[in-house]
């Protein structure tokens, strides 16, 4: 959720941002969509074709995804030391 709401939209974009395989990005954004974080929507093929490539599944964060995230990101930080959590808010 972090690569997505960092800009990174479509799974290959996805994947280079991670370092993940294919194998664990798919099915992970395949259950955050179906557990409403995420919500995914193909571009047009024929603008995919005139660029001279498949067309690309889009996903995004709703608003259960953007506190989710939110959320896990403050329970992340509350378990760095005290020097380390004020440099990981900025």
């Amino acid at each position: 959720m972090q690569a997505i709401a960092g800009g990174f939209q479509y799974g290959f974009d996805i994947i280079d941002q991670t370092g993940l395989p294919s194998g664990t990005v798919y099915p992970a954004l395949g259950r955050l969509e179906r557990d409403g974080f995420v919500k995914s929507a193909w571009e047009n093929e024929q603008d995919a074709h005139a660029e001279g490539r498949p067309a690309r599944r889009y996903y995004k964060l709703t608003a259960p995804g953007v506190k989710s995230l939110s959320e896990s990101a403050a329970f992340y930080r509350s378990l760095l030391p005290a020097g380390k959590r004020r440099a990981a808010r900025g």
